[in-house]
């Protein structure tokens, strides 16, 4: 929009000025009403804070015109799920006041009615501690016995996010803001960039049913490819993507408006055609032979942590690969969990909508069933699923998780405005989009600073609610910390909704809970598949 915005200022220039020379004589007094909005217009195609101004010069500005007009209260309702609760307009002001360094507290108290059904809250201690007597900087040690290069995460990383879905300006950003941070960065199944790589943040090389840079010219897993990839110190972890919240059991989109050459290159696959990446993986087909191919994975990667990333769907799915483990003895370093509500640029409307486990309910599920294998204590589990505040983190650690990903924050924080164009190659603020004058007006030097900023003073918000419930160390949040409110009169904890199973309940027939007992009998480590359905 900027070269238009150049020309029509010009044309607008001459138009009203020749025009002004016949009515109204002499000229000058065009330049004096034109020359402000030209001068404005070319100030917003130069400064570097909001890309949707450098895009779209004085149009862009109408946007924080009209957030500066609604009422203030509106901006937290506007809003809402079909049961009224309010889901992201605050959560999205809280991204963009961290992300820039404004204030991020709100006034006049509680924005959500604490007596709707779905409320939650954290139980605070009278005895509360001194933020400042907590670990301010909480990592986790991923890797298990065989891994020889364990890496020390931060508790919130950026999700899984491709280059190709979202622009290179964008993944500069994110990766800067991981290096500023010291957090780990995602790459997505799309590959490894070089803009994954110009900054040197710690990145976690994801891979899915594509292959996307370990793919032989047929579409298989290349073991050398993959070899050659991880070796660079960069990279620190290695996941496998089985399923992905957003459109699980269908594989990757890729649109053809955004599969530039350059993006064919790094993907192995023809520039200006739809990707679209198989529903299943052809390197394994078993349980067993996954957790084979995992041992494959961590020898050619050095010894670096392998792990897998699934939205939960059959339970007796998970049941099998946890039988696989025990039989097999090889064991992930660590397993994602993604829910059904996940995000993605592009996907069909019933997988977005009416597929795949919440990850609440999946992440409480993974948890258990590892705890009830007497596994849980060798694998490090991750939620991925809109965690965007310190809350979130505490929540999903409640539940089970050991660290968190972030996705939709992280975009928010480069300056996503949800403008719902993310398919379409349109994207305004030049986070989603490969054309490359909407890219042009996303600036990394200053975005990168902006996620850092995010990730800092969310981890910190974490922290104080940490102190405020009592607790000096991550290690100590379980289940009862979370309350929710069931109905107007009833309010259980997590550990009522999602109870706890016994260590190693599952090894032993007479000791399974009967909720798990169809699931665990139809579990077979030499099939995905449910051998009865019905009963899963």
């Amino acid at each position: 929009m900027r070269n238009e915005f150049t020309a029509f200022a010009i044309l607008s220039i001459i138009l009203v000025a020749g025009i002004g020379t016949y009515v109204w004589p002499p000229m000058w007094w065009a330049f004096i009403v034109l020359g402000p909005i030209v001068i404005l217009g070319f100030y917003d195609m130069f400064q570097t804070r909001h890309a949707i101004m450098r895009n779209f010069p004085i149009l862009g500005r109408g946007r924080f015109v009209m957030e500066e007009l609604r009422p203030k209260m509106y901006q937290y309702f506007i809003e809402s799920d079909t049961s009224g609760r309010p889901i992201s307009r605050i959560h999205r002001s809280i991204v963009y006041q961290r992300a820039k360094q404004v204030l991020d507290t709100v006034p006049y108290g509680t924005q959500l009615d604490i007596y709707d059904e779905g409320y939650e809250w954290l139980n605070h201690s009278i005895g509360a501690l001194n933020p400042h007597d907590v670990n301010q900087n909480p990592r986790v040690l991923i890797g298990g016995s065989e891994c020889t290069k364990p890496y020390n995460a931060s508790l919130l990383n950026v999700a899984a996010m491709s280059f190709g879905s979202l622009s290179k300006n964008a993944i500069l950003a994110l990766n800067g803001g991981a290096k500023i941070g010291g957090f780990a960065h995602n790459t997505g199944e799309g590959g490894v960039s070089p803009y994954h790589l110009e900054h040197g943040g710690d990145l976690i090389y994801q891979f899915g049913t594509g292959y996307f840079g370990c793919r032989d010219y047929h579409g298989s897993f290349n073991p050398s490819a993959f070899a050659s990839l991880v070796e660079d110190d960069r990279i620190k972890m290695i996941e496998v993507k089985l399923s992905q919240g957003a459109k699980p059991g269908h594989g990757g989109i890729l649109p053809a408006k955004k599969n530039t050459k350059e993006i064919a290159k790094i993907r192995g696959v023809k520039a200006g055609e739809d990707v679209m990446s198989p529903p299943y993986h052809t390197a394994f087909s078993t349980p067993v032979e996954f957790l084979q191919f995992i041992q494959q994975l961590r020898s050619l990667s050095y010894g670096k942590p392998i792990g897998f990333k699934l939205c939960v769907g059959w339970r007796s799915e998970v049941f099998a690969l946890c039988k696989a483990m025990i039989q097999t003895e090889i064991y992930p370093d660590f397993i994602t969990i993604d829910g059904g509500e996940g995000g993605t640029g592009a996907a069909p409307l019933e997988f977005s909508n009416s597929v795949g486990m919440p990850y609440r309910d999946g992440l409480a599920f993974v948890h258990d069933a590892l705890m009830g294998f007497g596994i849980r204590e060798r694998i490090k589990l991750i939620a991925s699923g809109k965690i965007i505040t310190g809350f979130d983190i505490a929540r999903a650690l409640s539940l089970g998780a050991d660290l968190c990903y972030s996705a939709r924050a992280m975009m928010l924080a480069l300056g996503c405005i949800q403008a719902l164009e993310c398919n379409k190659n349109s994207c305004p603020t030049g986070v989603a989009t490969q054309d490359k004058e909407l890219v042009s007006g996303l600036k990394v030097n200053d975005k990168k600073v902006r996620v850092a900023n995010y990730h800092r003073e969310t981890v910190k918000g974490f922290i104080e609610l940490l102190a405020a419930a009592g607790f000096e160390s991550p290690d100590e949040i379980n289940r009862y910390l979370v309350r929710r409110r069931i109905s107007e009169t009833e309010v259980l904890t997590y550990a009522d909704i999602y109870p706890y199973i016994g260590h190693g309940c599952l090894l032993y027939e007479d000791s399974i809970p009967a909720h798990y007992d169809k699931p665990m009998a139809l579990a077979d480590p030499n099939s995905f598949r449910p051998r009865f359905i019905e009963a899963n």
